[in-house]
């Protein structure tokens, strides 16, 4: 292993400029922490970094610290090769001549496929789409990474959003512009999904306003339904990219800033300045720099993720953390019936997950294909 390490490192030294994500990826590598270091060179590919491309496809040759891979690793060296490096390029062709002409084939069409900063023919950072009529609108947010959580001196934080820790995400992904409504939830039981569930509406409305009384189960088949729909990978965020998402490469307690102010959220007792008194239609208020709306207030949004009271040994990677105390799901951002503090990016809450609350709600993502 060593000496894998030591000859994979000098040879990646001098294979072009040094990138924040390159240069954490080899430090994770030289500590053999080896998811961090496939995401952290997932996110420098990303951008571009051929380096990057030359240490996943030698990782995927090898099955070191990712699974032995002859299709994925040839989609690298193939794009590594392409940026002008001729010794990649004799390594891919050295690598050919082990695989199936299928695989190939299916290597050099990702490879295709591939753009900067996307996973796939679908992944433009940035843009906007629905997968059917009555899906959700979903926005692509770009790979990268973050540090996650409160540190000690932030104002109103709790014990349990420590220890701040970096994560990164290897591609992009999507998710919902707003959190899913009640015309969106209201779609799937008329198409014989989620259960056959009519959640109560309060009296409030329905249509626009983000569907609340649903647990974390109702969430888990309103994702399956959306699957089965479309054909493509829907489900819950992960904690990490929940508030990875929320902040937009902030990391101020709101997005906009360190004070609540007016107008930006719904919060309780019209502490935010809005003129609710329970949920507002989805996008009454600005959206941040990724294009999400209403990440602070509103509703409260269920993650997949379970209960774990500190973020000792939390995944780095931005995979849920299906480890700890799963009779609780976590849930972020507050709701219209929270005072300010409860409303900050770090903040985290619990419930059981077949619990159906009025401030109760979630939105999804979707995985892209590679």
């Amino acid at each position: 292993m060593i000496g894998v390490r030591i000859a994979l490192a000098a040879a990646l030294a001098a294979a072009g400029p040094a990138r924040a994500d390159f240069d954490a990826g080899q430090a994770a590598f030289d500590t053999e922490r080896f998811d961090e270091a496939v995401a952290e060179w997932r996110a420098a590919a990303g951008s571009g970094d051929a380096r990057a491309m030359l240490a996943l496809g030698r990782l995927h040759v090898r099955g070191v610290g990712a699974p032995q891979d002859y299709v994925a690793a040839h989609m690298w060296l193939n794009l590594a090769a392409g940026r002008g490096d001729a010794a990649t390029a004799v390594e891919r062709d050295a690598l050919t001549g082990r695989m199936t002409a299928e695989q190939v084939a299916t290597a050099q069409d990702r490879a295709a496929r591939w753009r900067p900063g996307g996973s796939g023919a679908d992944a433009r950072v940035g843009e906007t789409f629905r997968d059917c009529p009555h899906c959700p609108e979903m926005v692509v947010v770009p790979a990268g990474s973050f540090m996650m959580g409160s540190p000690p001196w932030e104002e109103g934080r709790y014990n349990d959003e420590g220890p701040v820790h970096r994560v990164a995400f290897a591609a992009p992904f999507a998710v919902g512009v707003f959190e899913v409504t009640f015309a969106e939830w209201d779609a799937c039981v008329s198409a014989g999904g989620c259960g056959g569930y009519r959640p109560d509406d309060e009296g409030w409305g329905r249509g626009s306003r983000p569907v609340v009384n649903v647990s974390w189960d109702d969430a888990q088949s309103y994702a399956g339904w959306l699957s089965r729909s479309t054909g493509e990978d829907y489900r819950l965020l992960s904690e990490s990219e929940w508030e990875y998402v929320a902040r937009a490469g902030t990391s101020t307690r709101y997005w906009w800033g360190n004070d609540i102010g007016r107008g930006r959220a719904n919060c309780y007792s019209g502490r935010c300045g809005e003129r609710w008194g329970y949920t507002a239609p989805v996008g009454s208020f600005a959206a941040n720099a990724f294009g999400l709306h209403d990440v602070h207030g509103n509703v409260w949004e269920w993650t997949q993720d379970c209960l774990n009271e500190s973020y000792d040994s939390a995944p780095g990677d931005g995979r849920a953390w299906e480890g700890g105390n799963c009779s609780y799901r976590v849930l972020r951002g507050g709701s219209w019936y929270d005072v300010p503090r409860n409303l900050r990016a770090a903040i985290r809450f619990r419930y059981a997950p077949g619990n159906r609350i009025f401030n109760l709600s979630f939105r999804v993502a979707r995985t892209f294909t590679p």
